[in-house]
């Protein structure tokens, strides 16, 4: 008996340009011997109740489209008790997650990973009882990838996240946030903080930290302290130039479990799509909860 294989997609991601290529995608998947399934993506949020109510009936989830899309399929997942492996065919306009699994850009290529490569089994992030991939943030820069229209995205790439960035600089905003973990408790002033499982974020390979596992079961934590001079300033920008931390005006550590507290409401993206207003945050790490096709050894 053939196996079989839910192939979820995103029509729009990245130019659509996966309708030029959807054929040949099809035939790559036929060809690894499996019976596919194709459901292009609706509505947003989509992706996330098909692959939660039919995952069951399959032995391989496929979904390509960016971030987003990758987002609510592994969300869909993990709201499951029997989980089957995913393979994911980047389409988006940064596809920060692909680059740190070694998926090949080229979508063809991507799709041969699917159905050929190695399961690997990926941590993945609890945000107040929401699941995310690789990334939560709050601060500068993050509302950028849900404030960006979807054309400006395609036309402009990783250019519309820089683009829509530096026109908040004029003006930066900051938090006063109490941060807590094992048994250390942070009080500060911050412009930007990140919880990350990935190499990349924003399509900039590095500014994550060093010795970055993607199955280890804890966190890379960056956060950034409002910087109250131009000498601070120039300090922030040359660790995140430099992707070194040698500056007190920047905060690293590992974690796998981090709470935040906020006086008032603050704004979270996650995977860069919008991940709510909170004045408390939990996030925590799952070790090795969703296996992911990545390319063989």
């Amino acid at each position: 008996m053939k196996r079989k294989l839910l192939f979820v997609l995103n029509p729009y991601s990245g130019k659509a340009q996966i309708k030029n290529q959807l054929l040949e995608i099809v035939d790559i998947m036929v060809k690894a011997d499996y019976e596919v399934t194709v459901y292009p993506t609706q509505a947003r949020g989509d992706a996330i109740h098909k692959v939660e109510q039919e995952a069951g009936n399959y032995d391989l989830v496929v979904c390509s489209g960016g971030d987003g899309t990758l987002d609510e399929t592994v969300t869909g997942m993990m709201r499951r008790e029997q989980r089957v492996p995913l393979g994911y065919i980047p389409a988006g306009s940064t596809n920060d997650f692909a680059t740190s699994l070694g998926i090949p850009k080229e979508m063809t290529k991507a799709a041969k990973t699917a159905v050929t490569g190695r399961p690997f089994a990926c941590d993945i992030g609890v945000f107040n009882g929401d699941f995310f991939v690789y990334v939560a943030a709050f601060g500068i820069f993050t509302e950028v990838s849900y404030s960006t229209s979807q054309e400006w995205k395609n036309l402009l790439g990783h250019a519309a996240y820089i683009l829509e960035g530096v026109k908040s600089l004029h003006d930066i905003s900051s938090y006063c946030l109490r941060v807590e973990y094992g048994d250390i408790t942070l009080e500060d002033e911050f412009i930007y903080g990140m919880i990350t499982n990935s190499t990349s974020v924003g399509g900039f390979k590095g500014m994550t930290g060093k010795d970055v596992l993607l199955d280890d079961g804890v966190f890379e934590v960056t956060l950034i302290r409002r910087p109250r001079n131009p000498l601070e300033l120039n300090a922030i920008i040359r660790s995140l130039l430099q992707r070194i931390d040698n500056t007190e005006m920047v905060y690293s550590f590992k974690t796998d479990r981090v709470k935040f507290y906020a006086p008032e409401k603050l704004t979270w993206t996650l995977d860069g799509e919008f991940g709510g207003a909170h004045t408390e945050v939990l996030v925590e790490n799952l070790r090795q909860a969703v296996q992911i096709m990545v390319p063989g050894e």
